[in-house]
């Protein structure tokens, strides 16, 4: 599994995840595809150049610094958008300069998993991502040889395209040939698997699970899907479940988001703020 943050390096990726969330509802699924690709290339050079991974994260040094090196060595190399995630990243204070690294991939796959969030076809990257899992899971000799860092990456690169056959999508192809170019001492079926459970988290942005206490109209349902599209800024459906313990109201969660506007809910922050 991807490595344990501590406190510091929790916040800055959570700020930087949800910056990066902003842009993925409103940019294309070619401005994604680039953001992706910009910031694999900058994760792939720092974790060749340890020297300039902890020159860009040495809490020591003032942020404006660290963030003015990033502008030197990216600015005209890399897309815009890609750049300000960077100098964002590079600017915040980390608790390890490993840590760097992690943040630039996760955000680097979920910009990459945008351009399916924008083409629909996020269902479909998560079940290629899986079932990819489970062969190396069946071969681990087709494991190691992709992972074998003594093998040039292209060399790694162009045997999972041979096995791949052009029968996965864009995306998916996409996400694999990096985690094969870089897989930072992670087996390739773990990196699948956490892959995707990404995706399926990535999907479930798009989902609001409801609970009422009284089944909905279609009309009702229509006008919550479309309040909700506008709160969000992202196309939203319904999963209503009918709960009547919670007496009226609804109880909406998209993502790691609830909102709790029952009248059970209600009554029990009520009691809550009761003096004892």
């Amino acid at each position: 599994m991807a490595q344990m943050l501590q406190s510091a390096s929790r916040d800055a990726l959570a700020e930087a995840a949800d910056r990066l969330d902003s842009y993925i509802d409103s940019a294309s699924a070619s401005d994604l595809a680039r953001l992706g690709d910009d910031l694999f290339a900058v994760l792939r050079l720092l974790s060749e150049e340890p020297g300039l991974r902890r020159a860009l994260a040495d809490p020591a040094t003032p942020a404006a610094a660290r963030s003015a090196l990033a502008d030197r060595l990216f600015n005209g190399k890399i897309s815009r958008p890609a750049l300000d995630l960077v100098s964002d990243l590079v600017s915040s204070r980390w608790s390890r300069t490993g840590d760097l690294l992690e943040a630039l991939e996760v955000l680097a796959r979920r910009a990459t998993l945008g351009v399916a969030e924008k083409d629909g076809t996020l269902e479909r990257v998560e079940d290629e991502l899986f079932r990819f899992g489970r062969i190396l899971d069946r071969e681990p000799q087709l494991g190691s040889l992709l992972a074998d860092q003594n093998t040039p990456a292209d060399k790694r690169v162009e045997l999972l395209r041979s096995v791949l056959g052009g029968k996965v999508s864009p995306v998916t192809e996409t996400l694999l040939e990096q985690t094969v170019r870089t897989p930072r001492g992670r087996n390739l079926d773990v990196a699948a698997e956490e892959l995707s459970e990404l995706a399926a988290a990535r999907r479930d942005r798009y989902v609001a699970h409801v609970r009422t206490p009284v089944r909905l109209t279609a009309e009702q349902e229509q006008r919550l899907a479309d309040s909700l599209s506008r709160l969000y800024n992202r196309p939203i459906s319904l999963q209503v479940e009918l709960d009547p313990s919670l007496l009226g109201g609804l109880v909406v969660q998209v993502g790691g988001e609830l909102i709790d506007g029952s009248v059970s809910g209600k009554l029990a922050a009520a009691r809550r703020r009761l003096p004892g």
